[in-house]
């Protein structure tokens, strides 16, 4: 009975794989597919000429490489700004007892929850006032404020696992509490700012109706927006092979970062999961 327990539990976990893994497998099998086979519409799964021409072309784009920079620099300075302003709001909310931090608890957690698509155009009409349409901080400020309410929520059940007498006795050796919150609770609660991060950098990365409504070129274009525009010479011939690489060339960047810190980021996701 153990034995067969066991090889269904390995079967199920292959064909969760395969399920899982398919598309990917057939993105990256597309990217190397020459343009006369995407054209033609090749139905076998594997390339019959493999090339690297997709690459080559996809690198040699200036719209395509300024729109990965774009998405870079916004995704990063979006991912400081609001891990450094959740952990000082996380630890306010933690540590004091004031009236109403229920409340602000609750209100964070909305705001997280709040469809995007719903303040495109408000939006809008606001960045065209203000001249922060087309811009980096008009996609900075937006991605801001729908990440910090759950990087807030996250750091914050991190913050108050830390037992407050560490802080104190930091404190009696004559630590400041700056010195205290900087040199003591920041460290120990490094999987969960890693965590913040984390979540922060992928959904900056990622965001597609923001990027497309609060930009007009690529001054400022992030690359999924950047993606909706490699239509090809006519709407009836995509060119589904660029559009793989681009898909392939952006998601390195996040394979990167999931593999330098996947134990911190493990360890941010499961902690307090178990009790004792």
């Amino acid at each position: 009975m153990k034995n067969k327990t066991s090889i269904g539990t390995w079967i199920g976990f292959v064909l969760i794989m395969i399920w899982c893994l398919l598309p990917v497998v057939w993105i990256i099998s597309l990217s190397f597919k020459p343009v006369e086979e995407t054209a033609a519409g090749s139905p076998q799964f594997l390339p019959k000429d493999a090339t690297l021409q997709n690459y080559k072309d996809i690198l040699a784009n200036d719209d395509f490489t300024r729109a990965l920079l774009n998405s870079f620099g916004i995704a990063m300075i979006s991912t400081v700004l609001a891990v450094i302003f959740a952990t000082l709001a996380a630890y306010a909310i933690a540590r004091l007892e004031f009236r109403g931090k229920r409340f602000v608890l609750s209100l964070a957690l909305a705001i997280a929850m709040f469809p995007v698509v719903s303040l495109v155009g408000p939006l809008f009409d606001m960045w065209r006032t203000f001249g922060l349409f087309n811009t980096w901080p008009g996609l900075i400020i937006p991605y801001m404020s729908f990440t910090l309410p759950l990087a807030i929520w996250t750091l914050s059940a991190f913050f108050r696992e830390i037992p407050w007498e560490m802080e104190q006795a930091a404190q009696v050796d004559g630590a400041t509490s700056w010195q205290a919150f900087r040199k003591v609770i920041v460290p120990l609660a490094a999987p969960g700012v890693f965590t913040a991060a984390i979540l922060t950098f992928f959904f900056a990365w990622n965001e597609f109706v923001l990027a497309i409504s609060l930009t007009s070129t690529t001054a400022s274009r992030t690359v999924p927006a950047q993606l909706s525009y490699f239509v090809g010479p006519d709407p009836f011939n995509p060119p589904y092979g660029q559009l793989a690489t681009a898909s392939v060339v952006v998601t390195v960047p996040i394979i990167i970062i999931v593999l330098l810190f996947q134990r911190k980021i493990v360890a941010g996701l499961t902690s307090g999961a178990v009790k004792g």
